[in-house]
């Protein structure tokens, strides 16, 4: 086998059980990859230099085709369910076996890197992909070790990606033909009969949401986070398509990360070294930050061109609403390296409500942070998945539940303890959602209003204004705030039709407390005290 690129002397893929490879290409540069893709006709550069590819099948990720293996180590601490999928260890290490069967006779790619800012908390990754810019969304998307520490790295965890795999169910025990599966016995991740990246981010987020809490005391958080001028940290909570990355791309703040961190007992840390952007109807008007950031060394997933020419069309999403860009973090110019910053001061949880319920921003107290971050709850609109015409609540624990290894409870514990060791903590739910009515009746908050509601958030504006409490949510609203309507903040009265609007709300409010019932045996008394008031009646 040939091998090129720069690696630990003592680094071997035969000791992992890959053997009579073609080559292996390790840790090639940017250029080097961006070439390997175009070459073997796999993509093509856009006209701001980016690469762009198609993930091909599969443009997102697929939940019930992720499994975990059942052994000793994980029996009885993962939450085992629809969410994590019990798979035998002697059928991983089958699987294993026939995908080094077929790699044997092909080129990979491997990439050394590392997820967790802190290095206290650092957990060194080592990629084996089947195509070149798998190996570049790594590069961009995970932290970046030296020219030293490759030399002298060995991994904790091994991804082992292979897309032209792909499974038979009949002998390889999954549901179809693409998986990821888990062995956190063994360290390694298996991924195969899908290109799309993503499996290969949020695998290593689920190896740190088990590892982190359990066994170092960290909250594993799926958030973005900044840091203002004075060193105060905010974390950005929310659901695709809430707002997390746009909210958090904040030219008058350095940008800690925009999707995963850790919040230890003295610091707040991003696990990844880049970003992972949607891109649909992606402007340099709207996005200034995302959209300067797709140049040379970015990766473009699943976009398409303007006919005749090499400039990308955001606004076409006829190969999948869920188009990507990834890039390193430095990209942003307001980036701070290392990713590491104190405790938060303030507390985001975004939700897109297309129910034109709940107000735009309202300041929670320790139990309705609790129940709000076990709830996780935003809706779905027409257009973001097939046969989706109305708007559907969604609820997602700890506003990321499929990438949740251990019972919900274990990461709400984790933030309760830290917000009562931290009472100068501010939570607060953002509503980016409609206003003034439903989806198809109202219209969405502006961007620039939910801006300015989280800068006088920032800043200590709301410190100083009079607040109202809500009815049946029982939420907190200021009466006024700098730049932004006083009318829209209660958004009952943005509702022509008020009996409409207590309707919907209650209507809501019922749907909040079906959903929570599947955690009140593990819920105290304080948390359930934040569940929204319903009348008999209802």
């Amino acid at each position: 086998m040939n091998e090129y690129g720069i690696k630990n002397p003592n680094a071997s893929l035969a000791d992992l059980g890959l053997k009579n490879l073609s080559a292996a290409y390790w840790n090639l540069s940017l250029a080097e990859l961006v070439e390997e893709t175009i070459l073997q006709g796999q993509g093509e550069l856009t006209d701001s230099g980016a690469l762009a590819i198609d993930t091909g099948e599969f443009t997102g990720r697929s939940p019930k085709d992720k499994f975990t293996v059942v052994d000793a180590e994980t029996e009885n601490t993962v939450w085992w369910g629809d969410v994590n999928i019990k798979f035998d260890s002697t059928k991983f290490e089958n699987l294993y076996k026939r995908m080094a069967a077929y790699l044997i006779g092909r080129e990979v790619y491997v990439r050394d890197s590392y997820a967790c800012a802190d290095p206290r908390f650092r957990l060194n990754v080592r990629l084996v992909s089947e195509f070149p810019w798998q190996n570049l969304f790594v590069n961009n998307l995970f932290l970046r070790p030296t020219r030293e520490e490759i030399e002298n790295m060995d991994p904790d965890w091994v991804i082992v990606n292979a897309p032209g795999f792909f499974a038979d169910p009949a002998i390889d025990g999954t549901r179809q033909h693409n998986f990821a599966a888990i062995d956190f016995t063994r360290k390694m991740i298996l991924i195969g009969g899908t290109g799309y990246t993503g499996e290969i981010k949020k695998g290593i987020f689920t190896v740190l949401n088990y590892v982190l809490p359990q066994h170092k005391g960290v909250l594993s958080m799926h958030c973005s986070a900044n840091i203002g001028k004075d060193g105060d940290t905010a974390l950005f909570f929310g659901l695709s398509g809430t707002g997390k990355t746009t909210l958090s791309a904040d030219p008058n703040r350095g940008l800690i990360g925009d999707d995963e961190h850790g919040w230890s007992d003295d610091s707040v840390f991003n696990f990844e070294g880049g970003c992972y952007a949607k891109c649909v109807n992606l402007s340099k008007e709207k996005e200034p930050q995302i959209f300067n950031a797709i140049r040379f060394g970015a990766l473009l997933e699943n976009t398409e061109f303007y006919p005749g020419t090499t400039i990308t069309d955001y606004d076409n999403i006829s190969k999948t609403e869920n188009t990507r860009v990834a890039y390193p973090i430095n990209y942003i110019d307001n980036a701070v390296e290392p990713s590491v910053a104190s405790i938060p001061k303030n507390i985001f949880f975004l939700t897109c409500d297309a129910f034109g319920v709940l107000p735009p921003i309202s300041r929670l107290d320790n139990a309705q942070a609790m129940y709000h971050f076990i709830s996780g709850y935003t809706a779905k609109v027409a257009g973001t998945e097939m046969g989706v015409t109305e708007p559907i609540t969604t609820f997602s624990a700890c506003f990321g539940k499929v990438f949740l290894p251990l019972h919900p409870a274990k990461y709400a514990e984790l933030l309760g303890k830290k917000l009562k060791e931290n009472p100068e903590i501010k939570v607060w739910l953002i509503n980016t959602g409609w206003s003034g009515g439903s989806y198809g009746v109202g219209a969405r908050m502006k961007l620039s209003f939910t801006r300015s509601m989280i800068t006088a958030a920032l800043n200590g504006d709301l410190n100083k204004v009079e607040f109202e409490e809500l009815p049946i949510f029982k939420l907190r609203v200021p009466k006024s705030c700098p730049a932004v309507p006083s009318e829209i903040l209660n958004p009952r009265l943005t509702w022509s039709d008020k009996a409409d609007y207590d309707t919907k709300a209650l209507d809501l409010a019922v749907k909040f407390v079906k959903n929570f019932a599947q955690y009140a045996d593990v819920a105290s008394e304080e948390i359930l005290s934040a569940a929204p008031s319903i009348p008999e009646i209802a």
